[in-house]
């Protein structure tokens, strides 16, 4: 990691999460709220502000038996590999209702592996770009319009993308720009930040979700979110990728972009607070095709690749269940598909995905800012897919060269040590058993240490 980029970046101003909501109707981790400057009960609203989040995790894992090996297996030999993200959140009240958001962020390091070998990789604060050094981009800078629709007025507290004040309880909100498509989409209270909570790939968002982004996980799009008392409507529209895992998007909006749509609503079983949403998307893009290789691997030298034309089509369905179970104890489901007949495009290898667990606060210990999670991840392929890596075909993230299917089942394990308001560390432990859908390798058992900063 190189020191100088880093200093530069932390001095420019005060910064926060990795994938934190832009507009979401979630809530943050009470970790990152901020103190509300002003008293939004005496009409007062917040005009500007400015956050800060520093995540860094190191990971291991021992040797593990593998068969074989091939282009995108995680090694077998012991590993370590440290990666850190860091966001700068600033949020400009521009007229009523308007607000510009501007997120530049800086990541470097790298995943076990080069971030290959397992499809709902254990560590959601690494991507695939290949160079470890650290990088400065935008990850957001976007306009979000809310209009408020009545139903009485709520408070608005102050936080990262989040400027304090009162608002009607019922408005429409719309996010013009660059952003992440996770933003609106595929909320889940208890499964929605790595850098605080779980930390695979398929818990901070669903992982049969292909959802348009590049490499790091932004694009451009917009987004709208209807809120009414109990229940939300969000519809979007996003640019896709050049290709498979690139930085570069694909601005062709006629041959090029993911269509979302979701439904959710809210309510409580004896005054605890629950919610159900069910996402259906439909993205288009320039996609290789599995069952087209199949057909004739030798003509495309056994790679997807060669198959890519514009107008292809990857279509999924993606459900989402929350619920507090006591006042301290809340467990979620994520259950996602998608159809699996194109590649892989901006997410990652998982074509079918079931994930569960639960979340207790430490208040039942008297540590009543520490926080411990378990949860699994199950993860599988279509039928195309699984015969395209059997023959030897790679993706972008796995392909050992031949394959024993059976489906990635993995475990993750945190316990958050909250040290003050803005500091806490985490130990994770994630067991990984048919590592990228392989039983001749694994199982491999990762362990993580994260420390997070957040103003």
């Amino acid at each position: 990691m190189r020191a100088a980029p880093f200093v530069a970046f932390v001095c420019m101003a005060v910064v926060l999460p990795h994938r934190a909501s832009a507009k979401g109707p979630r809530d943050l981790p009470s970790e990152d709220k901020a103190t509300t400057p002003i008293n939004p009960e005496a009409g007062e609203q917040e005009l500007f502000s400015f956050h800060f989040q520093f995540t860094e995790a190191t990971q291991a894992h021992p040797s593990f038996f593998a068969k074989y090996s091939g282009a995108n297996s995680m090694s077998s030999a012991p590993d370590s590999a440290t990666a850190f993200v860091s966001t700068m959140y600033a949020d400009l009240r521009l007229w009523p209702g308007a607000e510009l958001l501007f997120n530049p962020e800086m990541s470097g390091g790298a995943g076990l592996s080069k971030t290959l070998g397992v499809a709902a990789f254990p560590s959601g604060i690494v991507y695939r770009v290949g160079d470890p050094a650290p990088a400065v981009y935008i990850a957001r800078l976007a306009l979000t319009q809310s209009i408020g629709l009545g139903g009485g007025k709520v408070v608005n507290e102050a936080g990262p993308n989040e400027l304090a004040g009162k608002r009607d309880k019922n408005q429409l909100a719309i996010t013009v720009g660059r952003l992440s498509v996770t933003d609106v989409f595929d909320a889940n209270r208890f499964a929605n930040d790595a850098t605080t909570g779980f930390f695979n790939w398929a818990l901070f968002a669903s992982g049969a979700f292909d959802y348009p982004a590049d490499t790091r996980g932004y694009t451009y799009g917009a987004l709208a979110d209807l809120t009414v008392n109990w229940w939300s409507l969000r519809g979007g529209i996003a640019l896709e990728p050049l290709y498979a895992n690139l930085n570069k998007i694909d601005f062709r909006l006629d041959k090029s972009r993911g269509l979302m749509f979701e439904g959710e609503v809210r309510y409580k079983i004896k005054h605890r607070p629950g919610a159900i949403s069910m996402l259906t998307y439909l993205n288009t893009a320039r996609m290789g095709s599995y069952e087209q290789v199949l057909a004739n691997p030798n003509a495309y030298g056994n790679n997807v690749m060669a198959t890519r034309q514009d107008g292809r089509t990857k279509f999924g369905f993606a459900l989402s269940m929350e619920q507090q179970i006591t006042k301290t104890l809340g467990a979620f489901i994520r259950a996602s598909i998608n159809d699996g007949d194109s590649e892989s495009w901006a997410f990652t290898e998982i074509d079918r995905c079931l994930a569960f667990g639960a979340v207790q606060s430490g208040k039942l210990w008297h540590r009543d800012r520490d926080e411990v999670g378990a949860a699994v991840v199950m993860s599988g392929l279509s039928p195309a897919h699984e015969r395209y890596l059997q023959g030897g075909g790679v993706g972008w993230i796995i392909g050992d060269g031949a394959l024993n299917y059976g489906a990635e089942v993995e475990g993750d394990i945190y316990y958050r040590f909250t040290l003050h308001d803005n500091l806490s560390i985490s130990a994770i432990y994630q067991p990984i058993i048919n590592p990228a859908y392989n039983q001749d390798r694994g199982p491999i058992h990762v362990f993580s240490a994260r420390v997070h900063a957040a103003f």
